[in-house]
């Protein structure tokens, strides 16, 4: 991948900086009291910071970020604005019908309340609505959306999920390799780091306090966050930090830690022309290890692949970061389904850490004055504003039909301590790009590569997709 410009923070915040640029806040300095403390400066920690003022202005909120606000997941991610009805079949089966659809309708909201904040807060984002489209690329992808097709329709939802055929696919975008789909009805995209360096500046403005490079060393149930400048004393305390939650005692069982890389190409609003995908969906496969691909509004084509690399017990590692090869990959794929694009430049490619839950969905909930969110497993842009609205009343302690939801308090699902975690996390993520690769191909995986693979549905978990 010659003259790509590989980076940790990748093209959206690059392009986002030069409308958007950021001075640094002061790091914390010395001991100070607050009514509410943030630990974590992205979508999730930002979108409550704003909640709170939003529910009572006159609240002290103090931020505090370890590197600079909206900089990590949250500026890097590809940009999908999701609900959660494609995880419907997991929640009917762990809440039942009736709570498993207010949380896809609580998910709803969330997609339009981003749209909404965005145009009252003349924040442009790129802001657009267009639908998922789950395609498959294979033969064994076929029918993959089946039981998500089924339980909407078992629950009087059968609009929010369509089967699509090849040619109805294809209709909306052209690619060889896509045989079937289906079509989730609400979706929209937004410019990720242009969202979060937006809502970074109008928190800001809403006289929140915002402390970065102020990493938190220790966060104590009674509300106490320190840093090495200083500590906050705090009636309530919210821990917003994704991937680095395994690091703090009491979570380090309850996610793993993987990563995920994308590409970007040169604009090339001919070729999204020629193969019609001008409607704006964003489309994945149907792999364990997806393949996720979406159009920007300057005519760009971005791809990205759930393949990278296992993180131990949520310490930052470079290669969570930057990886060539999951990048190479993901551009190799690019061109693999759109071959027009052959010949045509692949400019940027950047990666980092997800935070992945045991059961595909998100979780929030309270340990002491300490109130949570994590496990967004990708799929963060949307949930987290959902995320931002729970954890804002969970510190206030107003209790809801928000706070009542399926997704806070949940039955626990625990991964394994490590080394175990990384160890075998490590050997079933060969495992599912082998068996992912073989089936790409038409071949069956080995057996021991398939056997492999399937050992976290065998064990109750759900990995990515």
């Amino acid at each position: 991948m010659r003259d790509v410009r590989h980076t940790r923070f990748g093209w959206w915040l690059e392009d986002a900086r030069r409308d958007w640029p950021v001075e640094p806040t002061r790091p914390l300095s010395g001991d100070v009291s607050a009514d509410v403390v943030v630990v974590g400066a992205g979508y999730l920690g930002l979108w409550t910071a704003w909640q709170l003022k939003a529910l009572e202005p006159a609240l002290d909120v103090v931020v505090l970020e370890a590197h600079l606000a909206g900089h990590g997941p949250s500026g890097r991610n590809g940009g999908f604005v999701s609900t959660l009805w494609d995880d419907l079949p997991i929640l009917r089966d762990r809440v039942g019908d009736a709570r498993a659809v207010d949380v896809c309708r609580a998910s709803d909201r969330a997609v339009h309340g981003i749209g909404a904040w965005c145009e009252a807060e003349e924040v442009d984002a790129w802001y657009r609505q267009g639908g998922t489209m789950h395609v498959a690329t294979s033969a064994a992808q076929l029918g993959d959306w089946d039981e998500i097709v089924a339980a909407c329709r078992a629950v009087g939802a059968a609009e929010e999920a369509t089967p699509l055929s090849r040619d109805e696919v294809l209709a909306r975008c052209r690619s060889d390799a896509f045989r079937g789909g289906m079509l989730l009805r609400l979706a929209a995209s937004v410019q990720p780091a242009r969202l979060s360096l937006g809502l970074r500046a109008r928190v800001l403005d809403a006289g929140v306090r915002l402390h970065e490079r102020s990493p938190v060393t220790r966060l104590t149930t009674d509300g106490v966050a320190h840093t090495d400048g200083g500590a906050v004393r705090a009636g309530a305390a919210v821990l917003a930090v994704n991937a680095a939650t395994a690091r703090f005692p009491g979570y380090r069982h309850a996610l793993a830690v993987a990563s995920s890389h994308m590409v970007i190409t040169e604009p090339v609003p001919d070729v999204i022309e020629e193969i019609g995908w001008t409607g704006g969906e964003n489309v994945h496969d149907c792999r364990t290890l997806l393949h996720y691909f979406r159009t920007t509004r300057d005519g760009r084509i971005a791809l990205g692949w759930g393949g990278g690399r296992m993180g131990f017990a949520g310490r930052h590692r470079d290669r969570l970061d930057v990886d060539r090869d999951a990048a190479a990959n993901a551009a190799q794929t690019l061109r693999r389904l759109f071959p027009a694009l052959r010949g045509r430049r692949v400019t940027h490619a950047w990666g980092g850490p997800i935070d992945v839950s045991p059961t595909h969905m998100p979780i929030f909930g309270s340990r002491g004055r300490v109130h949570h969110g994590f496990g967004f497993t990708g799929n963060g842009v949307g949930p987290t504003y959902l995320g931002g609205e729970i954890l804002a009343r969970l510190a206030l302690d107003r209790r809801d039909e928000l706070t009542a939801l399926a997704i806070v308090e949940p039955d626990r699902a625990l991964f394994p301590p490590e080394p175990f975690r990384f160890l075998g996390g490590a050997v079933i993520r060969e495992a599912l790009v082998r068996r992912d690769a073989a089936l790409d191909e038409g071949r069956a995986p080995d057996p021991l590569s398939a056997f492999v693979a399937s050992l976290p549905r065998r064990l109750g978990l759900r990995l990515p997709r």
